[in-house]
């Protein structure tokens, strides 16, 4: 699928689409007061709330003044067992970290994380159609469930996403025929013999190789991308369109949603996060900057420009302030587990919705309550528009 010929719309000074409400993606995480915590309600079963400094995720055991604003990492993901942990930063490097075993002498202590493998993911690039400079910033992480020995993960900055091959190497072949030690192709005429190659233990080794990459088919900035339960097909999400991709198909994908405007004027809210249903591989949903949630069927119709559900919260009038629409933008969706939930952030609170009660939310949690009657000081400096995002246990 090519790239859109229609050149990208005017900025705004923060780096915005005008009259529209965007949250950066600082990744900021707090924890909210041990008295909001315990005075929220339960959903399924009583939830013990853990709050913690991952102090052993230091890239550089240096002083914080020695880090660049290339080191400040920008999205964390776990794999599917939680042994693995990747982290992308602004430099678009990924750093993977692995689970060490539990310790003998606190056997029910979890293991902390080391660093497991560094790789540079994306580099800088330049847009010479659009005189645009595309950062090497990584955005977002996925891994995909695990089939082999091998992990494979997809990474993705402003434009291109990436797929990875992560495995690892402890032996290493010795007594080529027609190789000497280094490597080099022997003299034939000086081999009389034949051998068998055998495996001799070496120390361990990751290997990160690069398997796929999928570019030029996103106009505005990938926001999300999600693999699906199919394990065959991902899509990649950014502010007008979502494209549905195949891992093995590089060259081309097939748009399944598209938002934008005849005319750009007429533009009243962007994407901001798109997940697939864990379970079944046609659903999938999305959230805008308006704080509403779209659930599609991609057996209804091939461009999914209709949705199936709406979930959308009726604004009280009497709260509505300036901010209000700013506030209210979704910053990320997440499926639960059992694909019965959906688990939205806001800047402000965080609501678990029912898949079949689209009126209300199910359940408010206020996470950043606190934070309401300093709106006006987090505009002035653009904290306002941080971008926060979410996750369920184990357990949902």
């Amino acid at each position: 699928m090519g790239e859109d010929t229609d050149a990208p719309p005017t900025l705004n000074h923060r780096g915005f689409l005008p009259d529209h409400n965007y949250v950066t993606e600082e990744l900021r995480p707090s924890c909210p007061p041990l008295s909001t915590l315990e005075s929220s309600p339960r959903m399924l079963s009583p939830i013990q709330v853990l709050c913690s400094d991952i102090t052993t995720l230091s890239l550089e055991p240096e002083p914080f003044a020695s880090y660049t604003e290339a080191d400040i990492i920008s999205t964390v993901e776990f794999n599917h067992t939680g042994e693995l942990l990747a982290t992308g930063d602004k430099g678009g490097r990924v750093v993977i970290f692995q689970r060490e075993p539990e310790s003998k002498c606190e056997p029910f202590s979890q293991g902390e994380y080391n660093v497991y493998s560094t790789f540079q993911s994306h580099e800088p690039e330049f847009d010479y159609l659009k005189s645009l400079e595309i950062e090497e910033k990584i955005n977002k992480i996925r891994w995909l469930p695990q089939q082999n020995a091998a992990h494979f993960l997809l990474s993705t900055n402003d434009k291109t996403i990436k797929l990875w091959k992560v495995s690892e190497r402890d032996k290493r072949p010795e007594g080529y025929n027609l190789k000497d030690e280094e490597g080099r192709i022997k003299d034939l005429s000086t081999v009389t013999s034949l051998q068998v190659p055998v495996l001799m233990p070496m120390d361990l080794m990751v290997e990160v190789s690069p398997r796929r990459v999928f570019a030029n088919a996103h106009t505005y900035h990938v926001n999300s991308i999600s693999v699906n339960s199919d394990y065959q097909t991902y899509m990649s999400a950014d502010d007008l369109r979502i494209n549905l991709w195949h891992l093995d198909i590089t060259d081309r994908s097939f748009n399944i949603v598209d938002i934008k405007p005849a005319n750009m004027e007429d533009l009243t809210e962007v994407i901001t996060a798109a997940e697939f249903h864990p379970h079944h591989c046609n659903l999938f949903v999305y959230s805008s900057s308006k704080g509403t949630l779209r659930l599609c069927d991609m057996r209804e119709a091939a461009l999914c420009d209709k949705h199936s559900k709406l979930f959308e919260e009726p604004e009280d009038p009497s709260a509505r302030s300036f901010f209000s629409e700013i506030i209210s933008s979704v910053s990320d969706v997440k499926f639960s587990h059992s694909g019965r939930y959906l688990l939205t952030r806001d800047y402000l609170t965080a609501k678990v919705w029912d898949l079949n009660m689209e009126s209300k939310p199910l359940e408010t949690y206020q996470v950043h309550d606190y934070l309401r009657s300093k709106l006006c000081s987090l505009y002035e400096n653009d904290c306002i528009f941080d971008k926060f995002e979410c996750a369920w246990n184990g357990s949902d």
